[in-house]
């Protein structure tokens, strides 16, 4: 049930920079953005959600073009 929550809580971030990503021609953001709306699909268990949802919703601050 929390694996849920957190994929859920994590496109909701993925929606916000997709659609910035998009508006702004920004391909790091889209992309985070697509990531972050897909993996859920793919990532089972918390840990697991959790480690790659952080990683994808800090790149867009990490890499800057």
């Amino acid at each position: 049930m929390n694996a849920l929550v957190a994929g859920i809580f994590f496109g909701i971030i993925g929606t916000g920079y997709f659609m910035y990503g998009r508006k702004t021609h920004n391909p790091v953001a889209l992309a985070a953005g697509i990531g972050l709306g897909v993996f859920p699909y793919f990532v089972d268990g918390l840990l697991w959600t959790m480690l790659v949802g952080f990683v994808l919703a800090a790149l867009p601050f990490v890499v800057s073009l």
